[in-house]
């Protein structure tokens, strides 16, 4: 007798949600907390302002990103319950025209008619609104917009990327804060992009490659207008 194997897979769809939202808020944080050191620290201005600098931008940009997020997964969940609600009306009102919508649905990804029916018949009798949900709108659990959980996690990645920064620049001396901050920066920004790319299923190298290209774009330009406008003051 042989013994029945159950075959269970692990997708990493299932990650994008909290994954896009984690590694997007603590790129910016280190991005964005160690340019703004680096620029401030070009414009030879004292280490108790560049950390007060580097503080209120990490506060600042961790509200900035839980406001926006939230904004925006909100208006995505609204749009998801307003078509949502004019699901549930027209199954109410015209179940039949419901059916044969979900049915030429299934027929078009290349199942035959008549199976397609009586799949489309099972699914109904058990939910149908999750069933035109999923496969006429594209909404399921894995993709449902949760603004408040996308705003707390956008401001928590955010700061934690913004702390690293923050800390190479209360630890290291003042006088080789510029590249210390930099450097560390670059490398927090390689591993987070190394983490990201192993924990979404993509390139690795490509990965770690483009978010350090664009950290050390972004310092090497601020770092230029603090010098200009310090040498300017």
């Amino acid at each position: 007798m042989s013994r029945l194997h159950i075959h269970t897979e692990r997708h990493l769809v299932k990650r994008i949600g909290w994954l896009r939202a984690s590694v997007l808020g603590a790129n910016d944080g280190i991005v964005s907390t160690a340019s703004l050191i680096v620029g401030v620290a070009s414009a030879s201005v004292g280490e108790q302002e560049i950390l007060i600098a580097g503080v209120a931008g990490m506060i600042a940009g961790a509200m900035s990103m839980a406001a926006g997020e939230y904004v925006s997964v909100s208006s995505q969940s609204d749009t998801e319950q307003s078509d949502l609600a004019r699901e549930t009306k027209e199954l109410a009102e015209m179940p039949e025209a419901e059916l044969e919508e979900l049915t030429q649905i299934y027929v078009g990804r290349g199942v035959a008619e008549p199976l397609a029916r009586e799949v489309s018949i099972q699914l109904m009798k058990k939910d149908a609104l999750g069933a035109h949900a999923r496969d006429e709108l594209g909404i399921s659990e894995m993709t449902t917009a949760r603004p408040i959980q996308a705003a707390f996690a956008s401001a928590a990645s955010f700061a934690v990327g913004a702390i690293l920064p923050l800390l190479t620049a209360i630890i290291c001396p003042e006088d080789i804060l510029i590249p210390a901050v930099s450097v560390a920066s670059l490398f927090f920004l390689a591993l987070l992009g190394a983490v990201g790319a192993k924990a979404g299923g993509s390139n690795i190298l490509k990965a770690t490659a483009r978010v350090t290209f664009w950290g050390a774009l972004a310092m090497a330009i601020t770092a230029g207008i603090g010098a200009m406008f310090g040498t300017a003051l």
